[in-house]
């Protein structure tokens, strides 16, 4: 009997345990765990399109109840896009990733419960497609810093990050990780991206910091900040420093007027919350960075009576447009308020299509808008908006900048290896012979294609009897060269003959039917799946009669643009499966259809349109609307003043934009040669339009000129894009990105800002066979005392096929102390200052340029001329005044 009882007591004692272990909650706190759980449930309820997909993970009998709580939290708040395009045992895989890096590695023990549901267990960072980077990333790095403190992990996984990649401007669209990996390079959200999924992957909180626009320059940033033993810090993403809180954005970061985050699910952090949904709260973090204020604002009406639910957008002056970095709702007071930096913003609010706007300047208590401008009216405006001053920032010392340079260099030198393996031009050539296709686009297409060269190549062999080929392949952006497999390609490209709607012109069967490149969405293998759910009947009553496809779309897809809030467009295949989407997703789907039944479809790119082509037009769709539209036409010409000092770019000196929804959106005519050179003329809907041109000057101020007009069917407009003066301030011509690398003549990397030694740079380009670069060679020993005394940089940079002329180059003397000399391979840097700067340089050597130390072009001057050393001495005495 006594062994029985102790048996019955070990029993229980063993199934006590279990049931402890089987009770481990994920979500610690029942009123948070309620909330959870009733929104899990009402997503599973509204997704049940694709329930299976979805759910059914649950119905496993070896989920734990902490791996179950931590599913039904992911599924509570994700996007729409993820609901749509991946399934359970992805996320599954995802939740067993986190929960294995927070107990393999000892940090993993301190990590607030709040800290690691945001910032380690979520799976996106932002608007990427989504890999299994978690997993390969854990695997190549556990062993590597499982014996390091918390803040040397962190060091030390931007430093494998940098192995793996560099910094590259590239598209809109947002590689995933392990795409990024084959490429090895992105521009700075691709970086960020990546380095805060492997700092997720190692069990280490990070998330990625965004200033929507610097106001002291054009362009935009994104970094991380990581959580390192109870604190937040930053550094720079793929750039790895000695220490945390040190990067080259330091001192910009000082300046800039807003950086922001989003955050997954239902957040109870302490930071200020730009907006806050049911399902993500987007939180600003700029008191990390720069001194701050409270912006106050009011709308009131034309009888001085405040406005209750008036959209308010805080403003910055960006790529020549009026960008918003926050947008809120007033109260029943017409009040609301942000939190933003010590410079001016332009306050833009609006209710229906009444609106006003008001500078918001750093001594405004409150800011009033009054709600007094109707669309239609003809004026013009001047303004200056100024920006936040320098601050000081803290320096390493020389040695550990020095020890820190030693591995960068060689974390360069790892990744030149991989990338050494890419195919190289003699293996293309003889693979375009043995298949008897065209050399040139060939090595064209696999050069591009980067690390992904072999899908690439495995493409262009399979299709290397398809006449539409090498077009086919012209019509993607190079980015899908780069990380489309040839799988998803073959899809698009089929070898069976294409239906086309009648009347449609050639050269409209490849860009608007056969390619998959409709907007920046990831190309994936959609074509063949929408022809299989229709029969062939229906794809040709489609194809008759368009409007039957637009009712289609209209009454199957269920629109819910607040629930894709990280803006990643949903696939084609996700949006017919889900039946629901944003309407940017809804668009590309509905030209997806189109072009899988031969009708010729496209977003257009300068306005956002989505358009079919019928009967020798375009034709617009707008879903809310019964009928497809053509708004009336009108022409506005554009002419370039005399007056002005550079010919004006577009994005960089000024924009139109167009009335809509109380605002104005900009026409996207980036790298349009429509508007390459003046004059031109547009054909543009009927409508009320901006042109805003800005002229920024040295200190990073902005002195701004608008015009508003109203463009009616059948006439004709002219404008004339004059510059702004900058009264008593040097003007800024353009602005080139300083974190660009130049290769030195003995192999080294640097960037313009290291080579500008946080002063300035005097930047040339030189061919040394002809005569006018020898002379800025020979103006500048006059200078020399001047320039050494001024400590900036000089750099000579000889494009690469100029370079058997170089040879002399060691006879000049009375040089500055702190020149340089570099190659530019491809002319790469010369044709990016040229396109900035808008000029058709045609071998017009020497090109001489002096940049701010923030970039600003502040001097040009191409061709033969005496005197240019000197007339840089002025410009950077005037700038130091």
């Amino acid at each position: 009997m006594k062994r029985i009882i102790l048996f019955c007591l070990f029993l229980c004692t063993v199934l006590a345990v279990s049931s402890c272990k089987r009770e481990k909650h994920f979500l610690k706190e029942e009123a948070y765990r309620k909330q959870v759980q009733e929104q899990f449930e009402k997503r599973k309820i509204e997704m049940q399109n694709r329930g299976n997909a979805l759910f059914s993970v649950f119905e496993k009998g070896n989920i734990s109840l902490e791996q179950q709580e931590a599913l039904e939290f992911l599924y509570a708040y994700m996007p729409l896009c993820d609901l749509a395009d991946y399934d359970g045992e992805f996320f599954l895989s995802q939740v067993n990733g986190a929960f294995r890096a927070r107990d393999y590695f000892s940090w993993g023990k301190i990590i607030p419960d709040d800290i690691f549901r945001h910032f380690v267990l979520v799976y996106r960072i932002n608007n990427e497609y989504l890999d299994t980077a978690r997993t390969v990333f854990f695997e190549e790095l556990k062993d590597r810093v499982k014996d390091l403190s918390m803040y040397e992990a962190a060091l030390e996984v931007n430093h494998w990050c940098h192995e793996k990649v560099t910094y590259k401007g590239t598209d809109a669209r947002t590689s995933s990780p392990l795409a990024l990996i084959k490429t090895s390079w992105g521009r700075c959200g691709e970086e960020s991206t990546f380095t805060t999924t492997a700092l997720r992957a190692v069990g280490i909180p990070a998330r990625q910091c965004y200033t929507p626009r610097w106001v002291h320059t054009d362009d935009n940033h994104a970094w991380v900040e990581v959580w390192v033993d109870g604190q937040w810090h930053y550094l720079g993403a793929c750039e790895p420093e000695p220490e945390l809180d040190v990067a080259w954005f330091s001192a910009p970061a000082k300046r800039t007027m807003m950086v922001h985050t989003t955050v997954f699910g239902l957040y109870t952090g302490e930071e200020e919350k730009n907006i806050e949904t049911p399902l993500h709260s987007k939180i600003n973090l700029l008191k990390n960075y720069a001194d701050t204020r409270k912006v106050e604002v009011q709308v009131l009406d034309e009888n001085n009576q405040p406005v209750e639910g008036a959209n308010v957008k805080f403003k910055v002056y960006n790529y020549a447009e009026l960008y918003a970095i926050a947008e809120t709702i007033t109260g029943k007071d017409g009040k609301t308020s942000i939190i933003s930096g010590k410079g001016d913003l332009m306050i833009w609010a609006n209710k229906g299509d009444l609106f006003g706007y008001q500078k918001a300047e750093i001594q405004n208590e409150v800011t009033l808008v009054h709600l007094n401008h109707k669309k239609g009216v003809s004026y013009g405006e001047d303004f200056v908006i100024n920006v936040p001053s320098e601050q000081a920032i803290k320096k390493l010392s020389s040695e550990k900048t020095a020890i820190n340079a030693c591995r960068l260099a060689y974390e360069d030198s790892v990744r030149n290896a991989y990338m050494n393996t890419f195919i190289k031009e003699d293996e293309a050539h003889f693979l375009a012979q043995q298949y008897q296709l065209n050399s040139e686009e060939v090595w064209k297409y696999l050069n591009l294609s980067q690390g992904n060269w072999r899908e690439i190549k495995k493409f262009i062999i399979e299709k290397k009897d398809n006449p539409y080929l090498f077009p086919f392949l012209a019509s993607l952006a190079e980015k899908d060269l780069r990380d489309v497999p040839a799988v998803y390609l073959n899809d698009h490209l089929q070898d069976n003959v294409l239906q086309v709607k009648s009347g449609t012109p050639d050269d409209f069967i490849v860009p608007y039917i056969l390619s998959p490149r409709i907007e920046w969405e990831l190309i994936k293998p959609w074509r063949s799946f929408i022809q299989q759910q229709f029969d062939l009947t229906e794809q040709e009553r489609f194809q008759n009669n368009v409007s039957l496809l637009i009712d289609y779309v209209k009454n199957e897809i269920k629109i819910k643009n607040e629930e894709n809030y990280y803006n990643c467009r949903i696939t084609p295949q996700g949006v017919f499966e889900l039946k629901m989407a944003d309407r940017l997703s809804r668009n590309i789907f509905f030209v997806a259809i189109c072009r899988s039944f031969g009708i010729p479809a496209r977003i257009e790119s300068s306005t956002g349109k989505t358009q079919y082509y019928e009967n020798g037009q375009w034709i617009e769709v707008i879903f809310e609307q019964e009928t497809p539209i053509n708004l009336p036409k009108t022409k506005l010409t554009a002419l370039n003043s005399s007056d002005n000092i550079t010919k004006p770019g577009y994005y960089t000196h000024y924009t139109l934009a167009c009335f809509k929804d109380g605002d104005f959106k900009t026409l996207d005519f980036e790298n349009d040669p429509l508007v390459a050179q003046f004059p031109y003329t547009l054909d543009l809907d009927e409508g009320y339009y901006r042109l805003m041109t800005g002229s920024r000057a040295n200190d990073g101020s902005v002195f701004v000129h608008t015009e508003y007009f109203e463009l009616k069917e059948n006439t004709s407009f002219h404008i004339t894009v004059r510059l702004p003066e900058t009264k008593g301030k040097l003007q800024v011509k353009g602005i080139v990105d300083m974190n660009l690398i130049v290769t030195l003549n003995n192999g080294d990397k640097q960037t313009l800002k290291e080579l500008s030694k946080g002063k300035g740079l005097m930047l040339c380009f030189l061919d040394m066979g002809k005569e006018p670069s020898k002379h800025i060679l020979q103006d500048l020993p006059a200078v020399q005392r001047d320039l050494d005394a001024w400590k900036g940089g000089v750099l000579f940079l000889i494009p690469k096929d100029k370079t058997a002329n170089s040879s002399g180059i060691s006879t000049f003397k009375g040089l500055p102390q702190n020149t340089t000399w570099g190659v530019d391979n491809n002319k790469e840097l010369l044709n990016v200052i040229t396109n900035i700067l808008q000029i058709n340089f045609d071998d017009n050597f020497p090109l001489t340029l002096y940049l701010s130390r923030n970039g600003g072009i502040l001097y040009s001057a191409a061709g033969y001329r005496i005197g240019a050393g000197e007339e840089i001495l002025k410009i950077i005495r005037q700038e130091e005044k």
